[in-house]
């Protein structure tokens, strides 16, 4: 609920003076819409694993229950995570008002934020108090609040647990364990006839995905972090070179050759069909192969991803929140629907159907979300411990982030081995002006 628990005149006062003239202070038990008129708004949102018809479900329930003068038209967002931001520039390009709410991926605020809304002009600090900090402070741009967090993300490790038990073999802490443990259940599966098993799944498209686990395998290899946060070069180390020479011999052994054109959802049909031992993929997996339909239906597990040691975990933070374009004709109603998709309870209801990492502390005690999701007891920290993408390249991330998966993906594909193509990447990110090793 906005605006909750104003009992005092004089903070209700004080509320009042640092909200716009069209907003609405709602009293408890009421709700703020940001405007008593019938609008109509624009809401691009996500498309992977069912995604939007989560979402769909919600927008509906905030038509018909909470501010029904609000029409909210829900659109698809493309799949990519770059294809997403390629259509957003689009928009602002033109300055369209045709955009109201969208999706954005953490790394993005310093990219996109001359166009987006300051959402402090319209909610105060007790109201994004129920947020973690850390994620306040991502989707903040030079003071200005360009985002209401809506779910985190780190990497995870998926494994098939009555596969394990069946080859008499235990989830592997460290690389080489998965690709001896893979390797073994894959061969086994192949001779009881099962042709299309594979050992692990990931995302190896030269996409943002990519960008996501190639980091993890740097970084829980000891390796480098693409940039650092003095804007040092990162990527040319022996760590790096070696995992990622690694995991380019694994393509066509116990991965398969297809996994260099795989997002997130061709990793999931694999693996949610009961065709790989391992995935690596996000939490919204989870609830996907938990469905009443999944033949892998509690079959299987999640865990830290290896690395190179025993505890040499590493995790990209991932997630999503919720922007206003400023070239908005109702930024207040957009803001609205906003404030209230990060709620308790809607965050409750979102986190039962999709799965995903909350965004909100509370959340992580709530009974009902620790039953349905048991990764929450191993991902609590996920905020403070996750790896972030190079923040430092700023406006310049999609270029960086780009020139590196494309890297990694040619080293995958077999293409180029890890120590040319890290070489050509230090030089070529040099050129954008970050600063050798």
């Amino acid at each position: 609920m906005f605006k909750r628990v104003l009992g005092l005149v004089m903070v209700l006062a004080l509320a009042v003076a640092l909200l716009p003239s069209t907003s609405v202070v709602a009293q408890e038990g009421e709700v703020w819409c940001g405007t008593d008129e019938e609008v109509e708004i624009t809401f691009i949102a996500g498309t992977v694993g069912g995604e939007h018809e989560v979402y769909q479900g919600l927008v509906d329930r905030f038509m018909a229950d909470v501010c029904p003068n609000i029409t909210v038209n829900l659109v698809e967002r493309p799949e990519s995570t770059t294809d997403t931001l390629a259509q957003y520039q689009q928009f602002f390009e033109g300055e369209s008002n045709e955009l109201d709410l969208f999706m954005v991926d953490v790394v993005w605020p310093a990219m996109i934020a001359e166009h987006l809304l300051d959402i402090n002009d319209l909610m105060d600090a007790d109201m994004l108090a129920r947020f973690y900090p850390a994620l306040i402070d991502a989707y903040t741009v030079e003071g200005r609040l360009v985002a209401l967090p809506w779910f985190a993300g780190g990497g995870m490790l998926y494994y098939r647990t009555d596969l394990l038990e069946k080859y008499g073999l235990e989830a592997p802490a460290t690389w080489d364990d998965l690709a001896v443990v893979a390797k073994t259940i894959q061969d086994g599966e192949r001779a009881e006839g099962n042709e299309n098993f594979w050992g692990f799944v990931f995302q190896g498209k030269a996409y943002e995905g990519l960008t996501c686990d190639a980091l993890e395998w740097q970084v829980s290899s000891g390796g480098g972090r693409i940039l650092s946060p003095e804007g040092v070069i990162e990527v040319n180390d022996e760590a790096s070179i070696e995992i990622f020479d690694k995991v380019a011999s694994w393509v066509g052994d116990f991965v398969p050759p297809e996994v260099v054109t795989y997002q997130e959802e061709e990793s999931r049909a694999v693996w949610q069909a009961g065709n790989a031992a391992f995935m690596r993929n996000w939490a919204y997996a989870f609830t996907l192969a938990q469905a009443e339909d999944s033949v892998i239906r509690d079959l299987f597990g999640v865990s830290p991803l290896p690395g190179k040691e025993p505890g040499m975990t590493a995790a990209t933070l991932g997630g999503w929140g919720l922007s206003v374009s400023k070239y908005s004709d109702n930024p207040e109603a957009a803001v609205a629907l906003a404030n209230w998709l990060t709620e308790y309870d809607a965050l409750v209801e979102f986190h039962l159907a999709r799965g995903e990492q909350p965004v909100l502390p509370a959340l992580y005690e709530d009974e009902e979300l620790q039953a349905a999701l048991p990764y929450l007891a191993f991902t609590s920290d996920i905020l403070t411990a996750a790896t972030p993408r190079p923040g430092v390249a700023g406006e310049q991330y999609a270029v960086v982030s780009e020139l590196y998966y494309t890297a990694v993906n040619e080293v995958l594909a077999g293409n180029v081995d890890a120590a040319t193509a890290m070489a050509d990447l230090e030089l070529a990110l040099a050129d954008l002006g970050f600063e050798f090793p």
